[in-house]
């Protein structure tokens, strides 16, 4: 089975190939794919926000969590960082052009979550539930 791209080692040598344990990307799609990276990523969708509004807008996230979660993906590329020199210093989270566009796709499994919650309740109820 292909999902788009070539699963196994890459022909070539590219390392792109996220199945592949060897691949730099497996660490990169393990930030994105966390719970905290993929919910910051889509907060900070509909614009930049300052490190209290992030930890005010996504429930159950640590400080801890949060400051190491966007150090990961400052790092990464996919998070813009602004200090703005006041007193106290003000730093702003904002989507770089290259997370903005991971945010989107991040959206869609947001929304299809949503959507179907109802019916995956239902089914684990069933699971619980045991045979019938």
């Amino acid at each position: 089975m292909t999902v788009g791209f070539e699963a196994g080692p890459a022909a070539d040598g590219f390392p792109g190939d996220v199945f592949n344990s060897a691949c730099p990307g497996r660490a990169v799609f393990d930030h994105v794919t966390s719970r905290w990276g993929m919910l910051i990523l889509a907060t900070l969708h509909d614009g930049p926000l300052r490190f209290f509004e992030l930890r005010d807008r996504i429930g159950g996230i640590t400080e801890k969590m949060l400051s190491q979660t966007l150090r990961t993906l400052v790092r990464d590329g996919l998070i813009g960082r602004e200090v703005r020199a006041t007193a106290p210093p003000s730093v702003t989270y904002r989507l770089t052009p290259l997370g903005h566009g991971l945010a989107e796709r991040l959206l869609v499994i947001v929304g299809w979550i949503r959507g179907n919650v109802d019916e995956i309740l239902e089914a684990q109820a069933r699971h619980d539930a045991g045979p019938a």
